[in-house]
């Protein structure tokens, strides 16, 4: 709920941004929403904000908007032009107009690599619950007016855990692969950061020598926190609009660089349709 004490800083936001799209859309999972206010944690970082129609109200973290969090929320990509391009398919056009105002986060990989591990089998509200179990169980501390609240743990200190320790966030058969994924990307083996610099098919590789990270979840990391927007994530949602809407089949290389925008259309538009 917003304090009287507030004072926000005003930033213009896209006429073609939606930040409840984009919150609500299944790609992030550190975020909760009070009477229209946004809290969104990424990291070690947290801001507080609202939408009032071409303007975004900044509250708590607003100090990192230009150096970060600007940046997270993608507003300089050109999304009108990417739409336009959709739009001559009807089916798109149709998810557009429902919810296209949606953005692709711009995530640390590391991060969207544990969550996505988390989403296999489960479902959105109970995801948001373990990951910030996760977080507190193992996650630094951090200052806030409003009290502390835990940054997303290092891989460093996932790996020197057992499964055994991991029980309280009770994360059931996905612990293990949290620590293998944590294992490798310590050894090296798997390196988060460069992974938005892979050809998309080397990237998928790396991410699939996990245990327990398969096609659809590697999309979602490559997609949501590497900035492969190429990556197309195939899940229930999805397997449902293309056997719906595309009964001849489909081939998401159709829909060229930008395909996984266009997934998250439609992603969107069946969950809420």
């Amino acid at each position: 709920m917003q304090n009287k004490k507030d004072s926000p800083r005003s930033v213009p936001a896209p006429a073609d941004f939606s930040l409840a799209q984009t919150m609500e859309s299944g790609q992030c999972f550190r975020y909760t929403c009070d009477e229209g206010v946004y809290t969104v944690t990424a990291g070690a970082r947290r801001i507080r904000l609202r939408q009032e129609g071409a303007k975004l109200l900044l509250f708590d973290g607003a100090e990192a908007w230009d150096s970060f969090w600007a940046d997270y929320f993608a507003l300089d990509m050109d999304y009108a032009a990417i739409r336009a391009e959709f739009a001559k398919d009807p089916v798109l056009a149709q998810a557009i107009a429902s919810c296209g105002g949606i953005r692709i986060l711009r995530q640390d990989p590391w991060e969207s690599l544990c969550t996505f591990i988390l989403s296999q089998n489960n479902h959105i509200p109970r995801i948001k619950k373990i990951t910030e179990a996760l977080c507190e169980l193992l996650g630094d501390s951090v200052f806030s007016p409003r009290g502390p609240y835990f940054a997303f743990p290092s891989p460093e200190r996932l790996a020197a855990c057992t499964a055994e320790d991991l029980a309280p966030i009770r994360a059931g058969f996905r612990a293990k692969y949290l620590i293998d994924a944590a294992d490798k990307v310590v050894s090296g083996a798997v390196r988060p950061a460069r992974l938005s610099a892979l050809p998309y098919d080397a990237a998928e590789a790396e991410l699939r020598a996990i245990k327990g990270v398969g096609k659809k979840v590697a999309a979602c990391v490559l997609l949501f926190g590497a900035r492969h927007y190429e990556a197309f994530p195939v899940d229930t949602w999805i397997s449902k609009a293309l056997a719906e809407h595309y009964p001849a089949g489909f081939d998401p290389a159709s829909l060229g660089p930008y395909a996984g925008i266009a997934q998250q259309y439609l992603f969107h538009y069946m969950r809420t349709r």
